[in-house]
């Protein structure tokens, strides 16, 4: 699925015209009127540097390039250190700032549904004549491709699992009992993954999309802010979005690559047996980051492409093989069930004052919505390129709807098959991962332990962990390459294959110093700040709209 990531991205390069705004030349007439009250005089690349045949924007690619080596080189040199103060600093921001992420996304969510009654959602993203460049089922594909990760394979049966069985049910959702209701970890793992999640993409990619093609300025974080700033964001202001874009995008990308890379040891032990440590895991990451330089180079075709379609085919093989294997007529009951469920309690699910369930509130809630909200350029950036000729209130469907969904339907398949397992008395490998010791990368293998054909299965899963990560990989240093280089997309190949190894080395400084809560402690510092750049968006976005033709 990765594939189509880049594709839509390299189509970007013959779309850029001597004015610097990405608009083709079909579309030029149809902004024309839309584009007026935004119009500057900025070239897009006037302020890049061109040092060694590079092409990068200054300050941006400077300044976060060398505030992050920095980090990676204070990270593997204190160790300890770095262990102690990610290990503070999660449960830190969670607790302290559960109002603000949990009252941010809420705001987001409200703001999207508001979107699909108001008139403006009948604004054309790329004018009122635009069409669309892809059908509905490829478009609400790629959507879905971008915004998942590796995240489905990781969590899929681990939290599900963990919310039913946590020690004295400290961890499950509201604090309902599993007597009441005996799939509300499956409940819980869809609110995570549902309809507020998806609303932080959808409202990075609509501003990032109705400020590209309809307004006809650089496809990069600042470019939304023009309601605000005006010209101000082609000096320090723009810089400073940019800067905090890559920042939030490095760090929300390295935490997927190093729950993929435990995930992918685990799976090494399972297989082949090699012995599951961080020198292994360390050894993974570099071996999988120099995959995704391999394929950077090799270019979108021979690389990229390739590997997406093998990624795309062997998860929906996966995901049937495990809804036959466990019974499909359960699996569909089931996701009715946990469906109406979550809708129920969705309320009580987002409220973010007075929770009595800390545990699931601050140890999952919040980290999910920092973590979605660090990911939001990546996604954002990608599904506002691909949605060229949708309406406003298609787009927010779609980009809500569709996906909320399918991660359903994922969780509720091998999550609920899990619990149901449990219930009676198998799945010891979850057990052992999930219950008795608390080993979240080796939770899927050991629900697929259940299953017929194991040593089929497991290779395959682990090579499609494997996939996720390398796609990731190669995607994210993409995105950020275009951040850092003024919203270019036909920067040199070599700065990308600077930002992929970069992210391979926070990677390892972050699981070296502290494993998952470094991970996912890093994610989260970074969340917070940027949330209040993705509220600022529904301002400006809203504000832009109103200027369009319906």
């Amino acid at each position: 699925m990765r594939l189509l990531f880049q594709k839509t991205f390299a189509k970007l390069t013959h779309l850029q015209r001597a004015g610097g705004n990405i608009v083709s030349s079909s579309e030029e007439t149809s902004t024309q009127t839309s584009q007026s009250d935004m119009s500057t005089d900025y070239q897009m690349g006037q302020d890049n540097i061109r040092p060694f045949g590079l092409d990068i924007h200054n300050p941006v690619f400077v300044i976060s390039s060398l505030i992050i080596i920095a980090f990676v080189l204070l990270a593997l040199a204190n160790q300890e250190a770095t262990a102690s103060f990610f290990g503070w600093l999660r449960p830190f921001l969670t607790k302290e700032f559960d109002w603000f992420l949990v009252g941010s996304v809420n705001i987001m969510t409200l703001f999207c549904l508001a979107l699909i009654f108001l008139p403006v959602g009948g604004v054309r993203i790329g004018g009122k004549d635009a069409k669309p460049d892809y059908s509905y089922p490829g478009w609400i594909a790629m959507m879905f491709a971008a915004g998942i990760g590796i995240g489905l394979l990781f969590f899929g049966v681990l939290e599900p699992t963990y919310y039913n069985f946590s020690e004295g049910g400290a961890a499950r959702p509201l604090g309902i009992d599993i007597a009441d209701n005996p799939y509300i970890g499956v409940v819980g793992t869809i609110h995570h993954w549902g309809l507020e999640g998806w609303a932080v993409y959808a409202v990075v990619g609509l501003t990032l999309a109705i400020f590209c093609y309809n307004k006809g300025l650089p496809l990069t974080l600042r470019s939304a802010f023009y309601p605000i700033l005006g010209e101000r964001i082609w000096g320090w202001w723009g810089h400073c979005i940019d800067i905090l874009a890559v920042f939030a995008t490095l760090f929300g990308l390295t935490t997927s690559l190093g729950l993929g890379a435990q995930q992918v040891a685990f799976g090494m032990n399972e297989v082949f047996g090699f012995e599951q440590s961080n020198t292994l895991t360390v050894l993974l990451i570099i071996g999988i980051t120099a995959i995704a330089l391999v394929s950077v180079m090799m270019g979108m075709d021979k690389g990229v492409k390739r590997l997406s379609e093998i990624n795309m085919i062997m998860a929906v093989v996966l995901f049937f093989f495990v809804m036959f294997a466990t019974g499909a007529v359960t699996a569909i009951t089931r996701y009715v069930g946990v469906m109406v469920d979550y809708v129920i309690l969705l309320p009580a699910l987002s409220n973010p004052f007075g929770r009595t369930d800390t545990s699931y509130f601050h140890g999952w809630t919040t980290f999910y919505w920092a973590w979605w909200i660090a990911w939001s350029p990546f996604v954002g950036m990608f599904i506002a390129r691909i949605s060229k000729g949708r309406t406003v209130r298609e787009f927010v469907l779609c980009a809500l709807i569709a996906p909320t969904l399918v991660c359903a339907l994922w969780m509720s398949t091998f999550g609920g098959a899990a619990i149901d397992m449990l219930n009676a008395g198998g799945a010891e490998g979850v057990k052992a991962t999930v219950i008795d010791s608390y080993k979240p990368e080796g939770s899927l293998f050991g629900f697929l332990k259940e299953l017929p054909l194991y040593s089929i299965v497991a290779p395959i899963s682990l090579v499609l962990v494997v996939i996720f990560f390398v796609t990731s990989s190669d995607s994210g240093s993409l995105v950020i390459d275009t951040i850092t280089a003024g919203g270019k997309m036909d920067a040199p190949v070599v700065q990308r294959v600077f930002w992929c190894t970069l992210e391979g080395l926070v990677a390892i400084a972050l699981l070296l110093g502290g494993g998952l809560s470094a991970l996912q402690g890093a994610a989260v510092s970074t969340g917070i700040p940027f949330t209040l750049v993705v509220l600022a968006m529904c301002y400006c976005v809203y504000k832009a709209l109103l200027t369009e033709e319906r």
